[in-house]
């Protein structure tokens, strides 16, 4: 049973239509996904994230660490890049991955309010009021609804 007085905090995910079920099923139904965002989220959602990393920090094989970073990676989780490193005086090319937007909501829901900064927050804030609008503005065209009407009510709750 539900705690009325217990505090909620507002999370959105916002979710490729057509593939919500897979990406979904890809991260919650994995051990090894859901801490692999957990990683990201702790070592900052802008870093790259490298195989051998997640090999030495999580409990899991190399094989089930590839799996989802593939799987993570087809679902558009993750971007997948080569980077060129030196080492020994060698150059050698290894795959670096980082989160998109998309995995970048995935990681804020795994993480505890005290684990984001201001300044992550009000980033997060202005990219959700974006997107929101975004939506509202495709939404009232489809509907053929003035938009001048959202710019009054907007200006309204703002001078309130």
């Amino acid at each position: 049973m539900h705690c009325m007085n217990e505090e909620l905090y507002p999370y959105v995910v916002f979710l490729p239509g057509e593939e919500k079920n897979k990406v979904l099923s890809a991260i919650f139904g994995s051990k090894a996904a859901v801490d692999l965002l957990k990683f990201a989220l702790e070592q900052g959602v802008a870093k790259s994230i490298y195989q051998k990393d997640l090999v030495r920090k999580l409990n899991f094989s190399n094989k089930t660490i590839i799996e989802n970073l593939k799987t993570l990676t087809k679902l558009r989780v993750l971007d997948e890049a080569m980077e060129k490193n030196e080492k020994e005086g060698r150059i050698i090319w290894v795959k670096a991955y980082q989160l998109t937007d998309l995995g970048k909501w995935f990681a804020l829901l795994m993480a505890d309010e005290e684990q984001i900064s201001e300044e992550e927050k009000a980033e997060i804030m202005q990219n959700l009021f974006r997107i929101y609008v975004k939506m509202v503005k495709g939404l009232a065209e489809e509907l053929h609804i003035d938009k001048k009407m959202f710019e009054d009510i907007f200006r309204e709750e703002m001078e309130s």
